[in-house]
């Protein structure tokens, strides 16, 4: 029998955008957009389109709880049965913890998939329970850029992507549409077929580029000088909103003390773009009456991430642009959802005195035991850390220690499930119910499973659950079902849901949880400390010391002869969401290297050749592909390919620093520099 069943996409994007699964004999032989979502309507990214099918059917996919029986990353593995699987966690763990405490106990976790119930619930009660160690794991992404957004607007939304239809100006920045925010193109297309702007800001020319009005290549890292010189220059024009800045911006001198040290001509010097583009973006941005700056997490991922994304943040403050609907910026659509995280997590579990490690640092805790007491159980879920990770060797040496026991819960055999001890068979988001609120769109939608769990695969509620269980945790909340869990998850009490559980919402079904007056400007003000637009944020101040943007050099930028001359950018890729979906055949194929003709020639390499491209950290080997898409003195390759897509088992994250950037002592891939030889 076939059947055409409604679901959501819970992959990491923006979009979170409603499907139809066309289910035979029980198995998933199709999946398209749905109707249901009145933003994604019926279009989807070609990676859920083609690859779903044989990602959940699939030879890669774990049907049955695994022991290792061979050295660590070998990956050989004897089938066993639940029981026999949850006393092998029970026995390791606790005898880690009879040495060394709770604490050396520790979940390592990230956005797999981002339905709620999938993503923490069950999980994060049973590690607070038990004493483990706490991951901040926003930092790996998203968390400099939320962070910038807290402390210049408060819990506050901006612009939906279903506003922007009204626009008549969109800047692109930092955001490659086309692959990891797919229904902001075809808004794009719109607002240029009514004869509207659009500017895409990035140091790739990527698709959306090649349609823009402008694109404006700049040197990665430098977001914030074109910023600053932006604002500088319409200062200088007249061009700030006085009534809108004395009412509801704090902080605007502080500012603009900074940013009037950068020229349109020092900026061209430090972004490496031409003072006329910088200008013409100026005029247009001041002459659009609904000018709106969509930023995407690719400019978070440097040492001034933080500062770049706040100085964007400043531009429509200082122009008051948010007094038109569809102007200001687009984001902050978390914000919108009446989420009730503590209910659902259970955060008052945590023992006193328990601590938090970042999970940038967790490859360098487990390599080479610098913390007390060490690391020495790890579960991971929702997560491939030895592709997804920077420094991936040091991750590497660290997943290889024998006296860690690792537990690595996944749909698939991932190359980080190879170093397991023990791997548990995840059920995908298409095998049990959940509930999902995006993070780029003001639509809550719920979804329950199409097909059975295949083979003997277990959602990661029910896992926690038996975990729970084993460890003699049989309190009621331990025991709450995936129902019970998803009210947990959301206010009963919120108007918007109109007495509806959240658990009875329909499939099927897209709620809005957000109109234009929810946005900053109207109805609502920001809800930072002063109850305005903080450019100068005492909640960062208070935070990372941190209260106005400022520009620090890279110093491996300043050098005359650098050894690594060459700035390495590692965007999403079209045929993975971080590392999801690798191991297929689609997405198994080695990325490539993307490098300027010029940079080419002088070193005399030829397209399609094997290059080397290393720096003090590891050493990769790619196809090159010299193309002008990228600009002088830049590289770029695609993150997430397998390591089986490389001929020496390193991948692009052998090559990224650990190194914090200015807030949320978050990720900074983009400031990998490297050298590049043929090889």
């Amino acid at each position: 029998m076939t059947q055409q069943l409604a679901s959501v996409c819970p992959l990491d994007c923006p979009d979170t955008c409603s499907l139809t699964v066309t289910v035979d004999e029980g198995k998933i032989t199709k999946v398209r957009g749905s109707e249901a979502n009145p933003l994604t309507k019926s279009a989807i990214c070609t990676k859920v389109s083609q690859l779903y099918p044989d990602f959940v059917h699939g030879e890669n996919r774990l049907t049955q709880p695994l022991r290792r029986v061979g050295p660590k990353g070998e990956g050989k593995f004897e089938a066993i049965s639940w029981d026999q699987a949850l006393d092998l966690i029970h026995d390791g763990f606790q005898s880690a913890m009879a040495k060394h405490g709770p604490q050396t106990i520790m979940p390592l976790n990230y956005a797999g998939p981002h339905g709620m119930l999938a993503g923490g619930s069950m999980d994060l009660r049973f590690f607070h329970k038990l004493g483990a160690t706490v991951l901040s794991r926003r930092p790996l992404c998203g968390g400099i850029k939320s962070e910038a957004w807290a402390g210049t607007f408060g819990a506050i939304a901006g612009v939906q992507m279903t506003d922007l239809e009204q626009s008549d100006m969109i800047v692109v920045w930092g955001n490659n549409v086309t692959y990891s925010n797919l229904h902001l193109a075809p808004v794009l297309q719109r607002l240029r077929d009514r004869g509207g702007k659009v500017v895409v800001v990035d140091p790739k020319r990527i698709k959306v580029a090649e349609q823009a009005d402008l694109h404006l290549a700049l040197r990665p890292g430098t977001d914030i000088v074109l910023a600053f010189a932006l604002a500088a220059e319409l200062e200088r024009r007249g061009a700030f909103d006085d009534d809108f800045i004395a009412n509801m911006v704090e902080g605007a001198e502080d500012f603009m003390a900074q940013a009037r040290a950068f020229s349109i001509d020092r900026a061209a010097q430090i972004t490496g773009l031409a003072a006329s583009d910088i200008l013409q973006l100026a005029t247009w941005y001041e002459a659009a009456e609904a000018a709106a700056l969509a930023v995407g997490n690719g400019l978070e991922r440097n040492r001034n991430g933080g500062a770049g994304i706040r100085a964007i943040y400043a531009l429509p403050a200082l122009l008051g642009k948010f007094s038109h609907p569809a102007g200001g910026l687009v984001g902050g659509s978390g914000n919108l959802f009446p989420k009730t995280m503590g209910k659902l997590a259970r955060p008052d579990l945590i023992p006193e005195g328990t601590r938090t490690l970042n999970i940038i640092d967790i490859g360098r805790h487990l390599a080479d035991d610098d913390i007390d007491p060490p690391l020495r159980g790890l579960v991971i879920y929702n997560h491939n850390p030895l592709i997804v990770h920077p420094d991936q060797n040091t991750m590497r040496r660290g997943l290889a220690r024998d006296d860690v026991f690792t537990v690595v819960v996944d749909i698939a055999m991932t190359d980080t499930a190879a170093y397991a001890d023990v791997v548990l068979p995840a059920a995908s988001h298409f095998e049990h119910e959940d509930i999902f609120c995006a993070y780029g769109q003001q639509f809550l939608q719920r979804a329950e499973a199409v097909i059975d769990p295949v083979g003997e695969a277990l959602p990661n509620t029910e896992i926690f659950r038996r975990l729970a269980h084993r460890f003699g945790f049989d309190d009621a909340i331990f025991q709450a079902t995936d129902k019970q869990l998803i009210d947990d998850a959301i206010n009963a009490g919120d108007p918007r849901l109109e007495g509806v559980p959240a658990s009875a919402l329909p499939t099927g079904t897209a709620l809005e949880m957000g109109q234009a007056t929810d946005r900053i400007g109207f109805e609502r003000i920001p809800t930072t400390k002063s109850g305005r637009i903080e450019l100068k944020s005492a909640y960062l101040t208070e935070k990372f010391a941190a209260p106005i943007p400022l520009y620090v050099p890279l110093a491996e930028d300043q050098e005359d002869a650098p050894a690594h001359p060459f700035a390495l950018i590692t965007p999403s890729s079209n045929w993975r969401t971080n590392s999801t979906f690798g191991g297929l055949a689609k997405s198994d194929n080695a990325p490539s290297l993307e490098m300027h003709p010029d940079d080419a020639a002088a070193r005399k390499l030829v397209d399609g050749q094997q290059v080397r491209v290393y720096n003090d950290l590891g050493e990769v080997f790619l196809p090159l592909s010299i193309t002008d898409s990228v600009a002088p003195g830049v590289l770029l390759s695609y993150k997430g390919a397998w390591m089986k897509t490389t001929t020496n088992g390193q991948t692009v994250s052998a090559l990224a620093p650990t190194t914090k950037a200015d807030l949320s002592e978050g990720a900074c891939y983009n400031d990998s520099r490297v050298a590049v030889a043929a090889a």
